[in-house]
């Protein structure tokens, strides 16, 4: 029997491990939202204080006898907040983060959302005027190390290095969505500009978690969402003429300063994108969102692009995993596996982070059903 660490790398060489590696609560993405999490603990009696990997979107962080109890084979290794003079708490319901983006919970609602971007209306000037993050801060990666020691000997389970870098993403939200979409197609000089700064601080930010810990990483998990529920969110075009080479850049320092694979979570009708993901570097896709346009065929996916990328996610979080009945959930579990486990190269996890919407049964229907049905030789 293998280690959860050697499941995870074997199935990522493109092997057939002893079974389909689990990842849940291995990154933010792959975890629950916290309302959600704690119901969960509430059936399991765990009685542990709430702890996030995101408070933004508010991504729970797993106990480690949750984690254990289902077959997670993966464990996520943090770095510490950023040097920033933005960053504070304005109430229980908002605050600023590190770039001086202003989140508020509305009365009622599951997530913070952006309620102020700090350069919606910046110039040029403005980006060499802001004042910036510090994501290469030596504090952020104290003791991080010792903390992947401390994974690997405890629990043999592959290093989830959550490492950062989504330039895209940063920018919309530091911009607004709307206004940073316009610029890419309008004012292209201060795209490529913000883009670069962002990039660039970003890079840093990944150079220094590996100097810290790379020798430990298996996995560096990243994210930039690039798609919406019916295709990408820029053109294929626009996307390796602005976006792309940063994505490259980012993986490529990854890969000369580790062993690690390149996780990537981006959402939506990725579909047009992903051999552009492949040439940049990306190892492994996720969430491989099903309900979005092209996404679905999951047994195409693998046929098309199978030999050179490994899938993660892929269970149906949008319409199975919460109104489904459990056999449901499990014949998804089966199909999934079907289509993209045989030979290696699938990571199973829920598309996404969990929902207070999804009934606990159905979870543990999830994962007990990957463990039985997961094991090589595949039935």
């Amino acid at each position: 029997m293998l280690t959860s660490r050697e499941r995870v790398l074997c199935a990522l060489n493109h092997e057939e491990p002893d079974r389909v590696p689990i990842f849940f609560g291995a990154s933010a993405v792959t975890s629950m939202l916290s309302p959600a999490y704690e119901r969960f603990k509430a059936h399991l009696g765990v009685v542990q204080p709430a702890r996030y990997l995101s408070r933004a979107f508010q991504y729970a962080r797993l106990d480690e006898e949750v984690m254990h109890r289902f077959g997670s084979d993966g464990r996520p290794l943090v770095a510490g907040p950023a040097l920033s003079i933005h960053r504070r708490d304005i109430s229980d319901d908002a605050f600023v983060d590190d770039w001086g983006i202003e989140w508020v919970r509305a009365p009622g609602t599951l997530y913070y959302e952006v309620s102020r971007a700090p350069l919606r209306h910046a110039t040029l000037d403005d980006l060499e005027r802001y004042a910036w993050p510090d994501l290469a801060h030596p504090s952020r990666f104290t003791g991080l190390a010792e903390e992947a020691r401390k994974i690997r000997a405890e629990t043999e389970c592959a290093v989830i290095g959550l490492v950062g870098g989504s330039p895209l993403e940063t920018c919309m939200m530091l911009r607004d969505m709307e206004s940073f979409l316009t610029d890419l197609a309008a004012n292209r000089e201060f795209a490529e500009a913000m883009l670069h700064k962002v990039s660039g601080l970003l890079l840093a930010g990944v150079k220094g978690f590996l100097s810290a810990a790379g020798e430990y990483v298996d996995i560096a998990a990243m994210g930039d969402d690039l798609g919406a529920q019916d295709g990408p969110l820029i053109s294929p075009r626009m996307y390796r003429d602005l976006v792309k080479p940063h994505h490259a850049e980012l993986f490529a320092a990854v890969k000369a300063q580790s062993h690690a694979k390149i996780f990537l979570h981006s959402c939506g009708g990725i579909y047009p994108l992903i051999g552009d993901l492949i040439e940049a570097g990306v190892d492994v896709l996720n969430p491989v969102q099903v309900s979005a346009k092209d996404m679905g065929d999951t047994a195409r996916l693998k046929r098309q692009f199978g030999d050179r990328l490994a899938f993660c996610g892929a269970i149906d979080t949008h319409r199975v995993l919460p109104h489904g009945s459990a056999g449901d959930v499990r014949s998804e579990v089966r199909r999934r596996i079907a289509d993209l486990a045989p030979g290696g190269g699938y990571i199973l996890a829920a598309v996404h982070c969990i929902q207070p919407d999804v009934p606990v049964g159905n979870v543990i229907a999830m994962f007990d059903e990957a463990q039985s049905a997961g094991r090589y030789p595949l039935k």
